[in-house]
């Protein structure tokens, strides 16, 4: 059973607040993609669509909007998610989790569209 801690940021005020849902809403949200936009009702904003815009797994991985899947795997970064650069022309391999949101994801952050 899926159970997601949600960060639902709104850009107009500034504000943000944190949401656990569990069990039918959250299954709601598995399956989608980074960049996917939704209905807030959801998570009982009506109004609203909110829009993923990342994550991190129990572990704390981020997930990466341009890996694609929602499984753990170690790609060469340069900069992004996932990487502090200390200096210039600097590449890593890193620890990475995919664009999908799974049920292994912990918390997902979303940002608040208003509704037209």
């Amino acid at each position: 059973m899926a159970k997601l801690q949600l960060i639902i940021s709104d850009p107009r005020n500034g504000s943000c607040k944190k949401v656990e849902v569990e069990g039918a809403q959250a299954q709601a949200f598995v399956g989608r993609k980074i960049g996917e936009v939704l209905n807030g009702t959801v998570v009982g904003a009506s109004g609203t669509r909110l829009m993923i815009k990342g994550g991190s797994d129990k572990d704390g991985t981020p997930m990466r909007p341009d890996a694609h899947g929602g499984v753990k795997t170690s790609i060469l970064l340069s900069k992004g998610v996932g990487l502090r650069n200390k200096e210039k022309g600097i590449r890593m391999r890193k620890l990475i989790r995919g664009n999908t949101v799974t049920e292994d994801i912990f918390q997902l952050n979303l940002l608040t569209i208003p509704s037209e």
